[in-house]
């Protein structure tokens, strides 16, 4: 029996025995924060930064500069884990993905049509209007994966797969027309989108990005029980009183809030959603009411790790952070395969 097949129920001493690994991921979190505030061009010491002993160009780096990215890096791996995790749930899967069956690529498109055609568009006004188009964009992907994926009336995860590869296929092409027709600042605009990275991290964008991500969040955690429930199957579950439609249609709003909010200011940023829920699966469990903030807990810490070093390594120069998320999950995306239909076909 697959992990997420299991039921699991949350008492007192399963909190007990999950409770070291909870504090490991909080711990996780809290050391990336001092990383990613100290570690830069310009280093600022934590013990300075506890005592307010701060240069005048440290301040300005920190607030203006540091600060938002580090927000906003949280907030982009919050969206991209907590999204994920509500979607294996919903295909009783962990092979789903929201760059993977074509959710990221489809709002990266819609974003690259308002960017080419709709001009420039600046301040808050601009952002929310990106988010607008990643959202719908998000959306009718989420309402195409649906409906291949039951072609057969049965949900079926080999649609499921080749429906999200070809939506990546026709959204990237999409996303290169536009390339072709767009004049240089668009050019820039869509070379950001399509590698991912938060070098463009403003505060304007933190509060964006927040008033969209965390409410949509909440929606995807209080779902966590009747999640639960649809492991059981959709029979057992409609039989327990889940309204199967209700929570798919809240399932994929809210995870296409918070997909289409984290790409508008990051861009396609990949395998977050994908790598994030497994690893918490296998600290904690299948139970959602722990794996979805858990995933939000080591998706931020994740995201903003990968961050730190993308404006490190290669320093003074900054690596897209898409670039590093895809080293990692593209690997662990061939093992999960290699895990998943082992012994089906001689592996």
């Amino acid at each position: 029996m697959s992990l997420l097949t299991k039921q699991v129920t949350v008492s007192l001493p399963f909190l007990r025995v999950k409770f070291p690994a909870l504090l490991l991921l909080s711990f996780l979190l809290l050391l990336a924060l001092v990383l990613a505030i100290s570690i830069g061009a310009v280093p600022i010491a934590f013990s300075k930064l506890i005592t307010s002993d701060l240069t005048a160009q440290q301040q300005a780096v920190l607030f203006s500069i540091r600060l938002p990215r580090i927000l906003l890096a949280l907030i982009v791996g919050v969206a991209l884990a907590v999204s994920g995790a509500a979607l294996q749930g919903l295909f009783r899967n962990p092979l789903a993905d929201p760059g993977l069956i074509g959710i990221s690529t489809s709002s990266a498109l819609a974003v690259a049509i308002v960017i080419v055609f709709a001009g420039p568009l600046t301040g808050l006004l601009g952002l929310y209007s990106l988010s607008v188009a990643a959202f719908l964009g998000a959306t009718i992907a989420c309402l195409v994966i649906f409906r291949f994926a039951k072609l057969t009336g049965k949900f079926s995860v080999t649609y499921l797969l080749l429906t999200g590869i070809a939506l990546n296929a026709l959204c990237a092409a999409g996303v290169g027309f536009l390339t072709f027709l767009s004049n240089d600042e668009q050019l820039r605009a869509l070379t950001f989108w399509t590698m991912g990275s938060l070098g463009g991290a403003l505060w304007p964008s933190v509060i964006v990005a927040s008033t969209i991500v965390l409410p949509a969040s909440f929606i995807l955690i209080r779902s966590a029980r009747e999640l639960n429930l649809l492991l059981l199957g959709e029979n057992e579950a409609r039989y327990l009183g889940v309204d199967e439609d209700k929570l798919k249609r809240r399932i994929i709003i809210a995870t296409a809030l918070t997909v289409g909010a984290g790409i508008a200011v990051s861009g396609i940023i990949g395998f977050v959603g994908l790598v994030v829920p497994h690893l918490v699966r296998l600290l904690l469990g299948p139970d959602h009411r722990l794996l979805i903030p858990s995933s939000a807990i080591l998706g931020a810490s994740l995201l903003l790790v990968a961050d730190t070093l993308a404006r490190t390594i290669v320093a003074p120069s900054e690596m897209p952070v898409g670039i590093l998320t895809s080293l990692i999950g593209g690997p662990f995306f061939l093992w999960l395969l290699v895990k998943q239909y082992s012994g089906r076909f001689g592996i």
